[in-house]
């Protein structure tokens, strides 16, 4: 202790007997005007999982794979900030964010909020992830977003005012018009827009545009929009993460390198060379990247001082700053901007690197995600009907696990492969505990207090999610001891709906009866070896047993269902009529048998038939007799050859084809056609990896195609990216049209840029775009639709052709960061395969003008099917004590057909939070491009509303409120005002009447009595 005390002295003497040489660095500077302003913007970009999981980021684990903790990032900003009053930091990933924030004491949450009321801690985008714009779907974005900034509202009582989406690869005109302007935003920065696309707008200064990317709401819902010089980092050479090599500013004369000329020197060139290609006297450096202040000291210091010693130069101006600022000064200078329509896909970033493959890639993780969408949707209306439950289950988690899925690096497919795994984890979780939701909510809602003996015990439904591999425990089971199926279908339409329910069952005599006791017609359909092969291996690989019994049939029957309600269906045993069991017709073919070249196979039980060639089984014609219809059709799988070659190759997020192969068939080719009276099936065997069911039912005017693509074979070295054409003699123009995040349809053209004339580098890869909903081409007569169920890769690579990528499979990494190649593989007793896939797609070809409705409403149904609950009944009872037909409407009304209800959530306060949608954009259809109106009363027969608040699109402050401070720019080359935009008007709180427009999303937040 002695030595320690000597010491102790020595070092204060030494420390009294030298001058301080403490600097005091002058960081109040604000705006100059007359001076170019660098507005230097600290920020971090962390992705909410991408190498690492996105608890692995927050906590720092795994750092063998990347060194980034979150929680040190947030835990170093606070300190940072209070050393200087001047410094300024944005963050962004609100599922980051809140997770830190439920962990700091009291203390650290006040001072935190007074640096966000002082505008030194600014929260912009404010989405629970900084999500995807090409896969995800504009639901989702919307419900992603709504999380993060209602949380914000809550906790400190502001709403964000940047879009900042400067990591996603492509740019979606519905995250312009949708997820920017109608949330409230007064500008969107982001960096990823094609390489020719950037070198043109740097040569004309207009990397910063108004963007109005409806053509239905035009400058009513426009956002200035910043497309970044390079990236979202500094300039090189000023990067001050620790152990960055960037040269720092050494300014203490008295030690060796002292370097202050030259660093300013350098600071105000790289400030005017980003002048040059900007316009007004404003730049914006982005001051981060991915993961960084970990330590912030390090940033702000040298920061501290390139803002001291470059404004004591005083060529140019330098200031700490945030999007917000940098927004307003861009807007002080009343200056014009050029006009953006469209979108910035595809993005390539140098020649032959076209970020095409993400579209489809995992497309298991997609079709997921969207099955949940939709899952996530009806579960709330549920849980609103019977009441939410604060302690019991909710739809919480499965909301954070949705919101997270969103990411650009979850939905799109470029994660680690256990990335992709925690995603699919989470909302493995999240759909049990919304299951739960599901099944109280219709227990509660089913049990009639008039008819239920309140002794009586709850209902215990079962759910089957697992029906695309034909596994269904609830549905399998022996009815012959006198039990009945009960099968409750709910719709969360807001229209009545009618479709086809298939259920596997393993007894060939089973009848369907509706509520009212009568028997209806259904059919039996054999379940196929492929089906079965699907089955087993599947149910084994996810729920690690095999399934106890082997159903025989698949059982369909049309159910019907009203809005936002639900019927019931009794499956019982008795003998059928052997004419409604499906079984290989009598001239079903085998490929290769000797049926002459004009012998042709018409399937289809209704008005629409699919011709297909007798001598070469494949389909090759479309008659629709409804609509006077008759073209040549023709369906093909093929693959592309994924590049592998070390200057760029095809991976996760690029696509880069090294040749066409036609899917040449093999031993195990098949053709076989089951008919019957509800619908017919086409069962393909392609080959040994591709089985194709195509579906055409009695009483829709539409081909299903459900595909089983895998496992992809790899055994020749050669990865491959599977693809399906639809083609046609259709004189198409090279044109064709393709989906917004699943709602504008934007026009297509091959090998055309409207912005810029592109250099065609890639062909097939240049010219795919993401797809949603769905795509369509036109000619003078006709168009042909294609739809779909999750989000994939489409183009049209000839006139008359639509092509869809379905799956990919490669062995390369495409250098872009995750350093693993896209090769998914699914493992059962230690033996691993390729991923197999299964999924659908739906042809519709409609007279010209058409089309829309098929697209409109149908989609719609896809994205929204019926939600099965099963449970058993002993004996003929369940109408005597259950409600067996139920909506949550008044039974006399429907919503609009160009109406969508997308969101209907009950929130923590009691209130209700409400969203319709026009499925329509102007001119899209001549009945229904039109202004739509809503009745409130007949929505909420069963409740009495007090107070309607119509809010903006994330429902974080009043719709009126946000107009009010909408910043209106001006566009170049417009002398007029923009045309008016119709909008659907104020609600009258006494008719309680809500009116569309044609692409109108309008939310509202409702009291109830």
């Amino acid at each position: 202790m002695a030595i320690h005390g000597e010491w102790i002295l020595f070092t204060l003497m030494t420390i009294w007997c030298v001058e301080s040489k403490y600097m005091v660095y002058n960081t109040t500077s604000k705006i100059v005007p007359g001076k170019l302003n660098v507005h230097l913007v600290a920020h971090t970009h962390d992705d909410v999982g991408w190498l690492k999981t996105v608890d692995q980021y927050y906590v720092g684990s795994n750092n063998s794979i990347q060194g980034a903790c979150v929680q040190n990032v947030l835990d170093s900003i606070v300190p940072a900030l209070l050393a200087d009053k001047n410094r300024k930091f944005i963050y962004v990933e609100q599922a980051f964010f809140q997770r830190w924030w439920r962990d700091q004491s009291e203390t650290v949450q006040e001072i935190v909020k007074q640096l966000i009321n002082s505008g030194q801690l600014e929260l912009i985008n404010g989405g629970m992830c900084m999500h995807d714009e090409a896969a995800p779907h504009y639901i989702d974005m919307i419900d992603q977003t709504t999380l993060g900034h209602r949380f914000i509202k809550q906790e400190f009582n502001i709403t964000p005012r940047i879009g900042w989406q400067i990591d996603p690869f492509g740019h979606s005109a519905v995250q312009a018009y949708l997820l920017s302007a109608e949330v409230g935003f007064d500008s969107l920065f982001f960096a990823r827009i094609d390489y020719q696309d950037r070198a043109k707008r740097k040569d004309e200064k207009s990397l910063e545009v108004v963007w109005r990317g409806s053509k239905s709401l035009g400058s009513s819902a426009q956002i200035f929009a910043g497309a970044f010089p390079e990236n979202y980092e500094p300039p090189n050479n000023f990067y001050y993460e620790v152990n960055d090599d960037s040269p720092i500013v050494q300014d203490d004369m008295e030690l060796f390198d002292y370097n202050v000329p030259e660093r300013v020197n350098e600071f105000v060139a790289a400030a005017l060379s980003q002048a040059n290609i900007t316009r007004t006297n404003h730049v914006m450096w982005t001051m981060g990247t991915d993961f960084k202040y970990q330590y912030a000291h390090t940033w702000f210091r040298q920061m501290d001082k390139f803002i001291h010693y470059v404004n004591q130069d005083g060529r140019v101006n330098a200031l700490y700053s945030t999007p917000s600022i940098y927004t307003d000064a861009k807007y002080a200078t009343n200056k014009a901007w050029p006009l953006k329509t469209d979108d910035y896909f595809p993005y390539a970033d140098i020649i032959n690197a076209y970020w095409t493959g993400y579209f489809t890639s995992r497309p298991a993780l997609k079709g997921y995600v969207r099955t949940m969408s939709a899952y996530y949707l009806a579960a709330r209306q549920l849980e609103f009907f019977k009441g939410k439950s604060k302690s019991g289950p909710n739809t919480d988690y499965l909301a954070d696990a949705l919101a997270l899925a969103q990411h650009h690096d979850a939905v799109s497919g470029t994660s680690k492969q256990h990335v992709a795994n925690d995603y699919a984890k989470r909302l493995s979780i999240g759909y049990e505990k919304a299951a739960k939701v599901v099944e109280t909510s219709l227990a509660s809602i089913t049990r009639s207090s008039s008819k239920t003996d309140s002794g009586s015990p709850v209902t215990k439904f079962q759910q089957c999610l697992l029906l695309n591999i034909s596994y269904c425990p609830a549905s399998e089971v022996d009815l012959s001891n006198g039990k009945n199926l009960v099968v409750v279908v709910y719709n969360s339409l807001g229209w009545k709906r009618e479709d086809i329910v298939r259920i596997p069952v393993i007894d060939e005599n089973v009848i369907v009866k509706d509520h009212g006791g009568n028997e209806i017609k259904s059919q039996l359909l054999p379940l196929q070896k492929a089906s079965l092969a699907i089955r087993n291996y599947y149910s084994m690989a996810y729920l690690g047993k095999s399934p106890s019994v082997t159903p025989k049939y698949w059982l369909a029957f049309s159910a019907s269902a009203p809005p936002l309600g639900f019927n019931t269906y009794f499956i019982s045993s008795r003998k059928r009529k052997e004419t409604t069991i499906a079984a290989p017709s009598k001239n079903h073919v085998v490929y290769g048998s000797k049926g002459k070249q004009k012998d042709v196979i018409k399937v289809g039980p209704g008005n629409l038939k699919l011709v297909y060639s007798a001598n070469q089984p494949k389909l090759i014609g479309y008659i629709s007799s409804r609509n006077m219809i008759k073209e040549s059709v023709r369906q093909s799988y093929s693959f592309y050859s994924g590049a592998t070659d070390k200057q760029q190759a095809s991976g996760a997020y690029i696509f880069r084809p090294n040749g066409t192969y036609s899917t040449k068939p093999d031993d195990q080719a098949s053709f076989t056609v089951l008919r019957g009276p509800i619908l017919d099936e086409v069962h393909q065997r392609i080959n040994s990896w591709i089985y194709q069911v195509t579906r055409v039912y009695k009483d829709k005017e539409y081909a299903e195609f459900e595909f089983t693509v895998g496992p992809i074979p790899i055994n020749d070295g050669i990865g491959k990216e599977v693809v399906t054409q639809i083609s046609t003699p259709m004189k198409t123009n090279k044109t064709f049209y393709t989906d917004s995040s699943g709602r504008d349809f934007l026009e297509r053209i091959r090998d055309y840029r409207k912005d810029w004339t592109l250099d065609v580098n890639q062909p097939v890869a240049g010219n795919y775009y993401p797809i949603n909903l769905g795509m369509y081409m036109k000619d003078d007569n006709k168009e042909l639709s294609v739809l779909v169920d999750r989000s994939v890769g489409g183009a049209s690579i000839k006139d008359g052709q639509l092509e869809l990528m379905l799956h990919r499979r490669l062995l390369q990494d495409d250098g872009r960061g995750v350093a693993e190649a896209l090769n998914e593989t699914v493992c059962v007793l230690n033996k691993c395969s390729g991923l197999t896939v299964v999924g659908k797609y739906y042809l519709k070809i409609d007279p010209l003008g058409e089309g829309a409705k098929w697209r409109r409403s149908f989609g719609q149904e896809i994205y929204s099917p019926f939600l099965l609950a099963f449970t058993e009944q002993e004996g003929n009872g369940w109408t005597n004590s259950h409600i067996s037909s139920f909506s949550g409407m008044d039974p006399s009304y429907v919503l609009p057909d160009n109406v969508a209800m997308i969101t209907l959530e009950e929130l923590n306060d009691g209130k209700l939070l409400l969203r319709f949608a026009h499925l329509y954009e102007v001119e899209e259809d001549k009945d229904l491009s039109v202004m739509a109106s809503v009745q409130l009363q007949k929505i909420f027969a069963h409740n009495k509303i007090i107070k309607v608040t119509e809010m903006s699109l994330s429902a974080n402050q009043g719709r009126a409120e946000m107009e009010k401070k909408r910043l209106v720019w001006k566009v170049e080359g417009s002398s007029e005002e923009a045309p008016e935009v119709v909008r659907g008007g104020p609600v009258d709180p006494a008719t309680l009447v809500v009116e569309l427009a044609p692409m109108e999303i309008r939310t509202f937040v409702i009291d109830f009595e």
